[in-house]
């Protein structure tokens, strides 16, 4: 056990630096977990002790995966039913343009720039396509935009995007089976059957230190991520639809989604990230970085000019749209996973397996910090309700004076 003990503690120490990081420069902490794991990966792999953090150990795998499952889970509780009625036409129409076109150019990128064949092309093409809501959801809660319409619209459209990332790579590459059938037949009766069972759950058996819901929640999202594994799908899949169907009374209940935060963010999700950045070898990469830079050029360029427009034709301010755009552009979830199955199914190589993902990654930090420093829509962050009630403060305060002079 003691060499658990030490790589969890080397884990959040990284993501403890990670966090500092973020505070002084004002960035996201997620990315930065994702470029810390990434530098420590290529400093301890100058000494030769990269081995200290086992990424492949089944418990580090077992942490990180759950965290992105209740992260995507939060990011769907999150979606307001009301606005997503309302915008769902652009929701959908963002979400289809940052699949489709994007795809088509790295698949073009893959096949005819990097001599790629078909099969690992079209993989590229999918996995690059993909847009993280683990990432976009983590930026839109350091920002607030979660709470805000236009957060809830984007989120919406990351599950388009990512719909149609799982549906393709099901479709090319994975047999549509029985085990298809009942997972789909499963997934469509949570969906139906939890919004009505959840809230009833809650009231008679909530509210306790035992932490019910929490355990509620966890049972049903890991039960259907290991139907959805069995089936050839991924875990995240019903995490995302799950947080959605649940959104009109999980996602209104502040104390539990705070609580679900916690347990996500504080423990979980720096496995996943610093993990992600982890698997990248550095010096591969730079031995190598043509691919890396292509596909990560056409990714952003395929998104720009697909998401861009659809943003401005739904009244979006051009920095809206940039900024819009550019979190479309961030992948990470769904383009490991993509890439992670064709290695395992030897649709790609080692060597192409190692430039898809650090193009993935780099998709995940490039576009958002671009965003986030230059096209930041301030305009539309909510005001901190500690800030309000002291303008509030003050406000009476000069009315008593004024009265009283």
């Amino acid at each position: 056990m003691t060499s658990i003990w030490a790589q969890a503690a080397f884990v959040f120490g990284l993501a403890l630096l990670a966090g500092l990081i973020a505070h002084r420069f004002r960035l996201s902490t997620a990315l930065v977990e994702i470029s810390v794991g990434l530098c420590a990966q290529a400093l301890l792999g100058l000494i030769g002790y990269e081995w200290i953090f086992a990424v492949q150990e089944p418990w580090v795998k077992t942490l990180a995966g759950v965290g992105a499952i209740l992260l995507t889970f939060l990011a769907g509780a999150e979606l307001d039913p009301d606005v997503f009625r309302r915008k769902w036409k652009e929701a959908a129409a963002i979400g289809g343009a940052s699949f489709l076109v994007p795809s088509v150019a790295c698949f073009a990128a893959a096949h005819f720039l990097l001599g790629w064949d078909s099969s690992p092309a079209l993989l590229a093409g999918i996995a690059l396509a993909a847009t993280s809501v683990a990432v976009v959801y983590t930026v839109m809660m350091e920002y607030g935009f979660n709470r805000t319409d236009y957060g809830k619209t984007i989120l919406a459209a990351c599950f388009i995007t990512d719909l149609g990332t799982v549906v393709t790579l099901g479709l090319v590459f994975a047999p549509f089976t029985w085990k298809t059938l009942l997972f789909v037949a499963a997934l469509a009766g949570a969906f139906i059957c939890l919004p009505k069972i959840t809230p009833i759950a809650f009231a008679r058996f909530g509210g306790r230190p035992s932490e019910f819901e929490a355990k509620f929640l966890l049972f049903a999202l890991l039960g259907l991520g290991a139907l959805a594994t069995w089936a050839g799908s991924e875990a995240v899949l019903p995490a995302y639809l799950i947080g959605m169907a649940l959104a009109g009374s999980v996602g209104r209940d502040s104390a539990l989604i705070r609580r679900l935060r916690t347990i996500t963010i504080g423990l979980l999700t720096p496995f996943y990230f610093i993990r992600a950045g982890y698997f990248v070898s550095l010096p591969a990469v730079i031995a190598a970085p043509v691919g890396v830079v292509i596909f990560l050029a056409v990714e952003i360029g395929g998104k720009v000019a697909s998401v861009y427009p659809v943003a401005r034709r739904f009244d979006a301010p051009h920095k809206d749209a940039m900024y819009t755009t550019l979190l479309m552009a961030s992948g990470l979830t769904f383009g490991t996973i993509s890439a992670l199955f064709g290695l395992s199914n030897n649709i790609i190589d080692q060597a192409q397996y190692s430039t898809l993902v650090a193009a993935i990654i780099g998709t995940a930090v490039v576009p958002t910090l671009i965003a986030n420093r230059y096209f930041l829509p301030r305009h539309l962050l909510p005001r901190d309700d500690g800030a309000v009630a002291r303008e509030e403060q003050v406000e009476k305060a000069l009315e008593t004076s004024d009265v009283r002079s």
